[in-house]
């Protein structure tokens, strides 16, 4: 959710990391700037990439000739968020993506919009957003050029050069509404519970909850559960926050159990200064 930027006073620097199955790896990062009531500013990377795999085909099946392949997803976005009252605020990232697979690739123009409302009490607030709104994405490249014989009773045709027109397809595109509550908060220990519905344009509707336990505003223990998805189920992580002189630097972990795929360690580290 974009709007959620406007929490961060000054600025503030986040990167993850994240590896997945088969060799697949997903990395994120993001700035963010506060210029007090104009807004905050924000810059992020995300990109998801695999290891190198051999070659297949019909004739050679174990991939003997010596060639690879391999695919990656880049997303690079800019994100302007304010309030627009006191408890109030709205933000909106724009987004270049590109998507790459072997020698073909298709790039788009996507954005997320969201909000998100400060209700006051016990620190409850309600966020909603939409993502991934964009037109499709057509694949093009050096695989899909072909020499097309435009009269094929014809010997003497000459071959003439074209191309294979791919069928585009829609960006996954995703409502979101959440809320949070501190039921208890004080400097020695305090605590948040979160729940999120998720309902994506191509697969089920889904509930994410969570809660989060913080003993002198420095250690953090969480726990989670999804409920709806076909593959993840719980997951639970810990995040510290450590003071190094102007700076504040977190420190997160989390662990995601998936019911029939390996289990994913999730990496990150934020800068606030």
């Amino acid at each position: 959710n974009p709007a959620g930027t406007v929490g961060v006073k000054g600025s503030a620097l986040i990167a993850s990391h994240e590896e997945w199955w088969a060799g697949t790896r997903l990395n994120h990062a993001a700035f963010v700037q506060s210029f007090g009531e104009v807004g905050s500013f924000g810059l992020s990377f995300t990109t998801m990439s695999m290891d190198k795999l051999a070659v297949t085909t019909e004739e050679d099946p174990e991939g003997s000739s010596g060639l690879t392949f391999d695919a990656q997803d880049l997303m690079l976005g800019i994100t302007y968020a304010r309030n627009l009252t006191e408890d109030f605020s709205v933000g909106i990232t724009a987004k270049y993506i590109h998507q790459r697979i072997w020698n073909e690739s298709a790039s788009g123009l996507a954005i997320d919009i969201g909000t998100l409302y400060h209700i006051g009490f016990r620190d409850l607030k309600l966020g909603m957003s939409v993502t991934n709104f964009g037109g499709d994405l057509t694949f093009e490249g050096r695989d899909l050029l072909v020499d097309y014989d435009a009269r094929s009773t014809t010997a003497t045709e000459r071959l003439l050069p074209a191309q294979i027109q791919a069928e585009g397809y829609p960006l996954p595109l995703q409502f979101q509404v959440g809320l949070s509550l501190s039921p208890y908060i004080s400097d020695e220990f305090s605590v948040l519970v979160a729940a999120d519905v998720v309902h994506p344009n191509d697969n089920d509707e889904l509930v994410c909850a969570g809660i989060e336990a913080t003993i002198l505003q420095r250690l953090s223990l969480r726990g989670g559960y999804r409920f709806g998805d076909d593959t993840a189920r719980w997951s639970a992580g810990v995040g510290a926050s450590v003071p190094a002189g102007t700076l504040n630097i977190g420190f997160d972990y989390a662990y995601v159990d998936y019911d029939l795929l390996p289990s994913v360690h999730r990496f990150g580290i934020a800068v606030a200064f």
